[in-house]
C-alpha cells in the first residue's frame, strides 16, 4: 500500500518524467542562442563581400572560425531538440521512430558539412 498521493508522485517529473529536464536544455540553448545569433549575423555579414583571398583570411581568425562553430552547433542542436519535441508530439509509433532516426541523422550530417567547410575555410 502506497501513502504517496498523486500529487507527491508527480512533482517534478512531468508527464513522461523528462518534460523539466527538457524545458531547461531548451532554455539554457535559447539564452546561448540569444548571444550567439548577433554575433553570429554580424561576424558572418562582416565576412561577405570579399575576394576568397579576403574571405579566407578573415576566417582563419580564431574568434570568428569560432563564432561560427558555436553559433552551427548550439543553432543545430536547439533545432533538432524542438523538431524531436514536434515528432513525439504528431508521429507516432514506426514512423515516430524513423523520423526521429532521420531528424538526427540529417542534423549531425549537417553539424559535420558546416565544421568541415568551416575548418576548410579557415585552414
Amino acid at each position: 500500500m502506497s501513502y504517496l498521493t498523486d500529487r507527491k508522485r508527480a512533482v517534478g517529473n512531468g508527464a513522461g518524467s523528462e518534460g523539466t529536464h527538457h524545458h531547461w536544455k531548451m532554455m539554457v540553448s535559447s539564452i546561448c542562442l540569444v548571444v550567439l545569433v548577433p554575433f553570429f549575423v554580424f561576424t558572418f555579414g562582416a565576412g561577405l563581400g570579399g575576394t576568397y583571398e579576403d574571405v579566407q583570411a578573415y576566417f582563419s581568425s580564431p574568434f570568428v572560425a569560432l563564432v561560427m562553430a558555436l553559433g552551427l552547433i548550439v543553432g543545430l542542436r536547439h533545432f533538432k531538440m524542438e523538431i524531436d519535441e514536434a515528432v513525439e508530439d504528431y508521429v507516432h509509433g514506426l514512423a515516430q521512430k524513423l523520423t526521429l532516426i532521420a531528424v538526427n541523422a540529417a542534423t549531425y550530417v549537417l553539424m559535420a558539412v558546416g565544421l568541415f567547410a568551416l575548418l576548410k575555410l579557415a585552414l
